[in-house]
């Protein structure tokens, strides 16, 4: 019988991975570890230095700036205090000229803005006009330049956040103080330049107060208070910040969470310091670009190396192939589908354009019509006080002319408020909410209709309470609900033999006031307050009153309803909260 136990050799050709490749792999692995580690950490080093120089050189050049700032501008009042126009102005009193001449003077040196004070501390001439005969008398810049001969230098907090930085000095004739003139300079300017760089700038005092930052809530704040804005990241945070952290060194300080360098140097002014504060983020993106090189370069090895010892790298690499291939067509329709999926979102983004530029025009349409139906009835009635007034003058009865203007001119302030009121309907609104009485509404509404009225044979009835029936609204749109419902009123009995419209006021637990006909009735109850619903015929209205008045109504806390009468006809009802004694004291 043949032995079928395998032999040693075949033992030693067994399917497997060889401990040559498992030694040389794992020496890769070290090596590469190794050099990554001592990569990071010398780059990091070194790319934090050029960081760190290249922060020192625009330091040096952003304080020189400021030196030079402050420098041209100290001599300016000094100039300026031994000029003679500006003297004489002071001892003649005679100032016509004198912000004029400033001005000039500020197009020649530049400076933020420059002021004359007289004697009293009052403002005589400045570039800026509008300041003329302000008074200065307990400002620092006014009382500490009369104390001394030289020019001083002073540091305002203004009333919003930020400093003003001013050069005033005494004008002085025979040791007798005339004036003084004030000299402001612009460092803010240079604020605004620094916040369009990377780094984060500031400038303090000799106390270490904070008069120039690029971040507006450090101004005002002591150095420490204004770093303390939030705390320093998390463990689980900066272990998530990548590679570039592993051999970092700590960072020199925080500014809003963020790791930062700090670069700091003396301003030759008054003991001032700026301080700038450059995030690691492009030594971080350096050595990771070299990391990620190194690490690449490793890997190709590594594949190289199994490629050259493992013989069954071939049949891997056949399969990686097949695969690759696989990859690449699946890559190919994914870029299909992603070109088609942006064609849509494409096309979505132009139909929903299309559709609010749609809905803007609905409204805009909306609001026409709504105008223009609220305003044809003012229209209409000017038309007849206007016609009746002709016929006064005519006869010789200007008295009773001028009454027909007088209700003229009330129309014309009427259609003014309407047509700011009609706003209501497109967008929530009406806050002149004053204690009304419905009564007097409905009476202002009544002589509002009061050429319709005439025109016509209709018989009201009025039915009202003896004592106020008060509501917290807005009377203007009140009266504006009331005559929407008198209009749908007449019109609905233009063809009842004996036309008849009873007004109800009562008062119980709400203020209603009841409209009612005897016309054709309501046939669409559902429908009836939605916009553009009418059942007049073209020309005659556009359905938008009873939407209106609904609106109005729920606006003001109520709720307008409509049904049909028992006899015939439609009766609509306007329901609004009371105002009691419970009810004004909460107002």
């Amino acid at each position: 019988m043949l032995d079928a136990s395998p032999s040693p050799d075949t033992e030693s050709h067994a399917p497997g991975i060889s401990w040559r490749v498992k030694l040389v792999v794992a020496l890769l692995v070290v090596l590469a570890a190794g050099v990554v580690l001592f990569t990071n950490r010398w780059l990091s080093e070194r790319f934090t230095e050029v960081t760190r120089n290249s922060a020192e050189l625009r330091l040096a050049f952003y304080s020189g700036n400021v030196i030079s700032e402050l420098q041209r501008n100290s001599v300016v009042p000094l100039l300026l205090a031994r000029d003679p126009e500006l003297i004489g102005a002071l001892e003649r009193k005679d100032y016509s000229t004198t912000s004029a001449r400033l001005i000039s003077f500020q197009a020649e040196i530049g400076a933020a803005s420059i002021i004359l004070l007289d004697g009293e501390g009052r403002v005589v001439g400045a570039t800026n006009r509008n300041q003329l005969g302000e008074t200065y008398r307990n400002a620092a810049q006014f009382i500490d330049a009369q104390r001394v001969r030289d020019t001083i230098f002073t540091v305002a907090p203004r009333q919003t956040n930020g400093f003003d930085f001013t050069y005033s000095r005494a004008i002085r004739v025979e040791n007798q103080v005339l004036g003084v003139i004030l000299v402001a300079v612009d460092l803010m300017k240079y604020e605004r330049a620094w916040a369009g760089l990377q780094d984060a700038v500031l400038v303090t005092d000799s106390e270490g107060v904070v008069l120039l930052a690029t971040e507006p809530r450090w101004r005002g704040l002591p150095l420490d208070r204004a770093l303390e804005a939030r705390d320093a990241p998390s463990a689980i945070r900066r272990a998530l910040q990548g590679a570039a952290d592993w051999a970092q060194e700590p960072p020199d300080a925080y500014v809003s969470g963020e790791a930062v360098m700090k670069t700091e140097t003396r301003v030759a002014f008054r003991g001032w310091r700026m301080i700038t504060f450059t995030a690691y983020d492009s030594v971080r993106e350096r050595v990771n670009g070299v990391l990620a090189l190194e690490i690449m370069g490793f890997a190709i090895l590594l594949a190289v190396t199994f490629y050259m010892l493992s013989r069954r790298a071939w049949s891997q690499s056949v399969t990686f192939q097949r695969e690759s291939a696989e990859l690449r067509m699946l890559n190919a329709r994914l870029q299909r589908e992603i070109a088609e999926r942006e064609k849509v979102q494409k096309t979505l983004e132009v139909a929903e354009l299309t559709l609010a530029q749609s809905s803007k025009l609905a409204a805009l349409g909306e609001m026409s019509a709504a105008v223009s139906h609220e305003l044809n009835q003012p229209l209409a009635a000017m038309k007849t006080y206007l016609a009746g007034a002709r016929l006064l003058l005519q006869r010789k009865r200007p008295d009773e002319a001028l009454s027909s203007f007088q209700r003229i001119d009330d129309l014309i302030d009427r259609m003014g408020a309407i047509t700011r009121q009609l706003k209501s309907y497109a967008r929530k609104g009406g806050e002149a909410f004053e204690p009304v009485d419905m009564r007097q509404s409905l009476s202002s509404a009544l002589s509002m209709m009061e050429p319709q009225l005439k025109a016509r044979v209709v018989r009201i009835t009025r039915t009202l309470p003896r004592s106020p029936v008060m509501v917290m609204a807005d009377r203007v749109r009140l009266e504006q609900v009331i005559i929407n419902l008198l209009r749908n009123a007449l019109d609905a009995t233009k063809e009842t033999r004996n036309p008849q419209i009873d007004l109800i006021l009562s008062a119980g637990e709400t203020a209603t006031l009841t409209v009612r006909d005897n016309g054709h009735g309501i046939k669409d109850l559902d429908n009836l307050f939605e916009p553009f619903y009418t059942t007049k015929k073209p020309g005659e209205g556009v359905g938008l009153g009873l939407a209106i008045s609904s609106g109005i109504v729920t606006d003001l806390g109520g709720r307008l309803t409509a049904r049909n009468a028992e006899g015939g006809g439609a009766v609509f009802e306007v329901q609004l909260p009371i105002l009691g004694k419970d009810a004004k004291a909460a107002e």
